[in-house]
């Protein structure tokens, strides 16, 4: 299990984050607020990325504060999806396993298993320019899942589709993290999404984890009004 302690991180002047904790245990949980509140400074505080001023990432109570990127064994998806234009869909899929020295048979069997896990079995040697947004975001979600990580955490990974394609992905969503039993981090600021792929939902605001539920929860029992406000009630 995932357990956020008090973890605090200002850039110059501005409290990205102020005394934020959070777990994450065999579930989706998202976290939900707007533009600019320290979602994505969280996510890369739990992969990493960043280093909190203050507090404790732990996993299964090991404090994995300072322990390097590459051995947190995390999966993080970007909005942007990153994915390597000179490589064929099957290679950006294979790029985790190569740098985790998976020998070639089966790490040929574990991409095959993540493009059949996101419908693109007959699509491994594609080129990524030819790929259409929603195919690209599969290729990154594919890439994500195949080391088979301990947690993944999704940043925004539907805000440049169109809402039409982003429907249909969010359920393809939902249902491969509950196939394949990993728990995982959904950031968004889109009500919508949250409470579609999530069961627990963490609302964000200015740098705090203002309030934690179910959206039944959360909808029904509002912290204050700014939470019914931008949940719309």
């Amino acid at each position: 299990m995932l357990s956020v302690r008090g973890i605090s991180k200002r850039f110059g002047t501005t409290m990205a984050l102020d005394d934020v904790s959070l777990d994450v245990a065999d579930e989706t949980v998202a976290i939900l607020g707007p533009s600019g509140c320290g979602k994505s400074t969280l996510l890369r505080v739990i992969a990493g990325l960043e280093q909190p001023d203050s507090g404790r990432v732990l996993w299964d109570d090991t404090d994995i504060t300072d322990t390097p990127v590459h051995l947190r064994d995390f999966g993080l998806m970007f909005q942007t999806f990153a994915l390597f234009p000179h490589r064929t869909v099957g290679q950006n899929v294979a790029f985790g396993l190569e740098m985790d020295d998976v020998p070639a048979p089966e790490r040929q069997r574990r991409v095959r298993e993540a493009l059949e896990w996101v419908g693109m079995a007959d699509m491994a040697d594609r080129k990524i320019d030819g790929l259409s947004g929603g195919e690209k975001q599969r290729v990154a979600l594919a890439r994500t899942l195949s080391p088979r990580p301990r947690l993944v955490m999704l940043d925004e990974p539907l805000g440049s589709l169109d809402r039409l394609i982003r429907d249909r992905l969010l359920h393809e969503i939902r249902q491969l993290l509950h196939e394949t039993t990993t728990p995982a981090i959904y950031v968004t600021h889109d009500h919508d999404e949250a409470r579609s792929v999530a069961g627990r939902i963490a609302l964000m605001r200015g740098g705090r984890i203002i309030q934690q539920g179910t959206w039944s929860e959360l909808t029904t029992d509002p912290a204050d009004e700014w939470v019914e406000r931008f949940l719309g009630i």
